[in-house]
Order: C-alpha cells, then structure tokens, then sequence
C-alpha cells in the first residue's frame, strides 16, 4: 500500500521549502505514470525563517513563476510540512473496533502531545488490530494550526487550492516506495535533508516504521563557511557547492567534513533511538535526497560513518521521461524532487478506507482530511 497515498494523482506536488519552492505535476499513461511539469524557484533570503512564513509575498511569487513557466493551468495541489511543529506517533489504543477510534482519538492523543490539544488538527492512520486483539495500532499525526493554516492561506493567496497537506515523511516514503518497490525484509533509512529540516525516516518493505525532524541541514554549512572563513553569505553559498577559488577549497572542504560530521551524529543518535524502541536492529542502505544532499563529500562521510550503502534516491526511476521535463539546477536523478513526487502521487479522496471510516470531516490534509479540533 502506498502510505496515506495512492497510485494515481491528478494533483501537483508543491513542496514549500525554507530555501526554494518544488513542483512535479504527473501524469498517468497505460504503463505507469510520465512527468508532465517540473519546476524550482529559489527563494529570496529571509522568506521563510525557522519554518516560519516572514515574507508571504515572496512565497506567492515563486509559486507563480513556476507555475506560469510551466504554463500550468490545473490549481488543485498537494503541500505539506515537518519540523517542531508536527509530531508523529505509532500508539495502541484501548479500543478494538476500529469504528470506535474517531471517538477515542482526542483523549488518547492529550497524553502524547506536547502542545494544547486546542491548538493542533489531529488526523491518524490505522495499522490494524494489536496480537492480542484487545487493542488498535495507529499513526498519529498531529500539526500546530498555525503552521498549516500559515501555508495553505499562501498557497491559497497565490491562487491554488491546498486540497491535501501531508506530512514531509510520509511523501518521503511514498516516493521511495513508488520508485523502488522494496522487498518486505528490506529495512532502510530515507534522510531528506533541506535547508533547515532533516527528515529521518526507517522503513520496513512498504512499512513505515519510524521518522524523527531534526533542525539543521543546509543552511548549517552555508553557515560554518560564513563564520569560518569570513566571507559573505553569497560567497558561502558558492563556496558550498564547490565553486570557492583554488586556494580555499582545502579548507572549504574541511568545514563542510565538520558540518557533515554534527549531521551524521544527529543521524546516529535517531538510529540509536529506533533500535531501543523497534524489533528492527540494522539498515541494510540509505537512501539520502534534498537539496542538501548534494553537499561536497557528505553521501561518502555518511557511507564510511555507518558501513552501509549510502545511494541518492531517484524519485524518477519508475517514472517516464524526466530527463526532458527536470529543471536546470537538479542533480541527474532529480532527488531533490524527491518530496514533490510523493506529493504528487496523492489524489483527493485517496484515505486507506479502514481509516475513513473512523476519521471525522475538517480540514483537507494528511490522509486527506484533518480532524478540526
């Protein structure tokens, strides 16, 4: 199954970044699905801060732009988000009929929340009953209303219409699971890491079994060149993607193996939490993808910390021709993508039926709609 998602989409994945904003339309032919429109838009410093909208402006006009330059007439899109203000939760409920989840899932989910209840909309997933059978396993999802509204009154200002907000994580596993098709005994890490948010997911076959956000990615680089060497912030951008003068790119390198270092520890210690809390012990590869991914020597410092094939996850390879249809300024396979792809892949209406008929109307997002609390 293709979590919270399905195999076919009429929606456009719109991945709202702090640095950029993604977009991968698809389309699904009679051997599978073709990419129809991509595009990247970077975004003007300061526009969004600490997953924070500053400057809305700027995100209605890269949203615009790449729209327009793909002269894309459809609005209907599927977004989404992570960090501090998202939390995710695999729970057992005392309740074993799953019609009775809806009227449980609020007083369960108090105790496992760290924000008033008020404040959040609630949705969930339901991943059966529990060995016993005295209880249900299930997703918990909770998002601070802020944050969502926050993105989808953008969103909606630009003109297009948010029909599903979802989870960073959970398009993270989509894409993977769409374009890899693991065999159930394959357990691997999927790290998305953007400019200021690193999605940790673990996946069991088409399980998902576990995700952590951690704080940092991208802009940690951009910022030790900054302060180490006492450039600019452009200058520290350049630097960062491998165009620094001759004389510094020793030293450049150095900074970034250190960086690259503070993010493989985090990494270690999400992993170190997961084998103390899963019947899961060792990954066998990870899969790394984002915009950051790309960092000078960080896919080779990650495979040498943890002994095991690091790959960049191709969010394309089951899908028809991308070559033609990528924008400039992605890597080959288009990993950076990789969370608009698996956004891409939602439809409206695409809520696994054993959950729909728990989950209450509100709010359209993650597994289509977001209970209104």
């Amino acid at each position: 199954m293709a979590l919270f998602g399905s195999k076919a989409s009429r929606l456009i994945g719109l991945d709202v970044g702090s640095s950029s904003i993604k977009m991968v339309a698809l389309q699904q032919t009679r051997i599978g699905y073709q990419v129809a429109a991509a595009g990247i838009e970077q975004l003007p410093g300061g526009t969004i801060v600490k997953g924070v909208i500053a400057k809305p402006e700027g995100v209605v006009n890269s949203i615009n732009r790449i729209f327009e330059s793909q002269d894309l007439k459809d609005t209907q899109v599927a977004c989404s988000v992570s960090g501090h203000a998202v939390i995710v939760k695999k729970i057992v409920l005392p309740v074993s009929d799953p019609g009775e989840v809806g009227d449980s899932i609020q007083w369960e989910a108090e105790q496992y929340i760290p924000f008033d209840i008020a404040d959040v909309y609630l949705d969930y997933h339901l991943l059966g009953p529990t060995e016993d059978g005295t209880g249900t396993n299930v997703i918990l999802v909770a998002a601070k209303r802020e944050t969502i509204d926050s993105q989808s009154d953008v969103i909606a200002i630009s003109g297009k219409q948010p029909m599903i907000m979802d989870i960073d994580a959970f398009a993270l596993h989509n894409a993977y699971e769409m374009n890899y098709s693991p065999e159930p005994d394959t357990v691997v890490a999927l790290l998305n890491i953007g400019a200021s948010i690193m999605n940790v997911s673990i996946a069991a076959g088409e399980e998902f079994i576990f995700t952590r956000d951690i704080g940092m990615g991208g802009a940690y680089y951009t910022e030790y060149v900054q302060r180490d060497l006492g450039v600019s912030y452009e200058e520290a951008e350049q630097y960062k993607k491998g165009d620094a003068p001759e004389e510094l790119k020793l030293t450049v390198s150095s900074v970034l193996q250190s960086v690259s270092g503070i993010l493989a520890l985090e990494v270690q210690k999400t992993f170190d939490y997961f084998r103390t809390t899963s019947e899961f012990e060792e990954m066998q590869s990870i899969f790394i993808c984002g915009g950051a991914s790309r960092t000078e020597g960080l896919r080779e410092y990650l495979q040498e910390t943890f002994q095991v094939p690091v790959e960049f996850l191709n969010p394309f390879q089951a899908i028809q021709g991308n070559g033609s249809k990528l924008p400039a300024g992605v890597g080959e396979d288009g990993s950076e993508l990789t969370i608009a792809v698996g956004l891409a892949l939602r439809q409206v209406g695409d809520k696994p039926s054993a959950a729909a008929a728990g989950s209450q109307t509100g709010w359209k997002g993650f597994l289509h709609k977001l209970t209104k609390r």
